[in-house]
């Protein structure tokens, strides 16, 4: 968007009329056919074959096992509500629509995390509405699927605002929902009810926002859905995830445990179900249901929410110069770095490697970061093995920090061994030596592999700077020591 929007009516206007129309005709009039008590399969056909991608997608999640397990070829719009139902082809039509209309704009990460969250809601949703409905499970899916379509819309065509209250949602201990008012003038709640009132999406969609409407069991089952993909996000074992199962339990009259596995059965249909509309990455986005996957996805999760504290950076900083003048201890020393570094400058894993073994291996000697522990006891790595070179005792040798991944370094790719990625992974890292005045002591180690999040200018710099301060405490202290 060109012009900046302030307030409810403000940002309505434009998602309708410029951002997302084609979507939002789509979903009208889809919507429209199911108030009508006898729409044909032409009608359908009809809005369907007005846009020639659409179609295409249509027929080819409708071919789909899971839609299909005949596997009986369908090559028209027509036999495909033939052969899967009217309602299962609105349903794909409208989640093929909303998916390859938002993230074929604006694939930002807050876009896709919530389109991910709205997907396994409605999912969940209509799964549970299949406990105590005979019939719409297909309308539960999908005011379960657009209960956020207004923060959907928001992070797919929100431009500089939307970066404005990515910023401001990062900042630590930053207050959410003023930070949303602050940026936008109204609520994302408000902006949802808007669109959804506004693309005239149906009165379920609306209710399923009021506590006082819980007692329709269409309604309860999307807020039930909707909660459910929110709490998984915290871990299937968290007690908000416990106090739903429990709910889910007495609404369907069925065991806690039958609800919970019930539960772990719809995230795992709902990551097949994305990857079936040909939306994989979202399916990844989906808490994993499999206990090896459990705790890399919190990990994940927490990495993809570190962010640079400035305060943190400062006061490390602080700390190493009062040190470097005064002497601090060693582990005081290593440890001021390691946490500007991790929590400070936001950098997701960080290692320090000192030279052992009489000079002749790397080890790691201190770490920071999720899934860095290992290191400590594995990281082992000869400084020289077999007469050939690595990054680590080049950096060491030539004395100068470097950003591996950019092209500024891609002619040194080939010291980043086998070896090396084994143990550190694939990607962009920042690496540098650690010296105590002309004293070799070791390598410092850093990068965002949890999250898969590139590297900063800003980050170098900061790498930079704490790897200098540490190396100048470390050479008062050892000065001290001599004197």
């Amino acid at each position: 968007m060109s012009d900046r929007c302030y307030g409810l009516q403000a940002w309505i206007d434009p998602l309708n009329q410029s951002e997302l129309p084609a979507l939002a005709a789509v979903v009208q009039d889809l919507q429209r056919l199911t108030e009508q008590e006898h729409a044909s399969v032409q009608q359908l056909a009809d809005v369907l074959l007005r846009d020639a991608a659409l179609t295409s997608k249509v027929l080819r999640v409708g071919n789909s096992s899971y839609y299909n397990p005949s596997q009986e070829t369908i090559k028209t719009i027509s036999r495909a509500i033939v052969m899967i139902g009217f309602d299962n082809v609105r349903l794909i039509s409208l989640s093929v629509s909303l998916i390859d209309g938002l993230l074929d704009r604006a694939p930002r990460q807050q876009l896709q995390e919530l389109l991910a969250r709205s997907f396994h809601a409605a999912v969940q949703a209509r799964n549970i509405a299949g406990y105590v409905l005979t019939r719409h499970e297909e309308e539960v899916f999908i005011a379960a699927l657009l209960h956020e379509v207004g923060e959907l819309a928001f992070w797919g065509c929100g431009g500089e605002q939307a970066d404005e209250l990515g910023e401001a949602l990062a900042a630590s201990g930053a207050d959410h929902d003023k930070a949303v008012e602050d940026v936008l003038g109204t609520s994302f709640r408000q902006l949802n009810l808007g669109l959804i009132k506004s693309w005239n999406i149906g009165e379920l969609a609306s209710f399923a926002h009021g506590s006082s409407n819980l007692r329709d069991p269409a309604v309860r089952a999307v807020n039930l859905g909707v909660r459910i993909g929110a709490a998984a996000l915290d871990g299937w074992g968290c007690a908000q995830m416990e106090g739903l199962v429990k709910e889910l339990a007495e609404f369907s009259g069925i065991s806690e445990t039958d609800a919970m596995q019930q539960v772990l059965a719809s995230a795992d249909e709902a990551v097949n179900v994305a990857t079936t509309f040909g939306a994989s990455r979202l399916g990844k986005l989906i808490p994993s249901t499999d206990p090896e996957q459990v705790e890399l996805q919190q990990a994940q999760r927490q990495a993809t929410q570190l962010r640079p504290d400035l305060l943190v950076m400062q006061q490390a900083m602080q700390d190493l110069g009062m040190m470097a003048v005064s002497r601090g201890e060693v582990g005081l020393i290593l440890d001021a770095m390691l946490k500007g570094l991790h929590q400070g400058a936001g950098l997701e894993r960080v290692m320090l490697t000192v030279l052992a073994d009489q000079q002749r291996s790397f080890r790691a000697k201190r770490v920071a970061g999720e899934q860095t522990e290992p290191w400590l006891e594995n990281f082992v790595l000869p400084v020289d093995p077999n007469g050939q070179a690595h990054i680590f005792s080049y950096v060491l040798r030539q004395r100068q920090a470097l950003w591996m991944g950019v092209p500024a370094s891609y002619n040194l790719d080939e010291l980043v061994t086998l070896p090396l990625r084994q143990q550190l992974g694939k990607g962009m890292f920042f690496i540098a030596p650690l010296m105590a005045g002309t004293r070799e002591i070791g390598v410092l180690y850093a990068d965002n592999r949890i999250s898969g999040r590139a590297l900063k200018h800003e980050q170098f710099v900061a790498f930079q700077r704490f790897t200098q301060l540490a190396g100048r405490c470390l050479d008062t202290l050892a000065s001290g020591r001599r004197d």
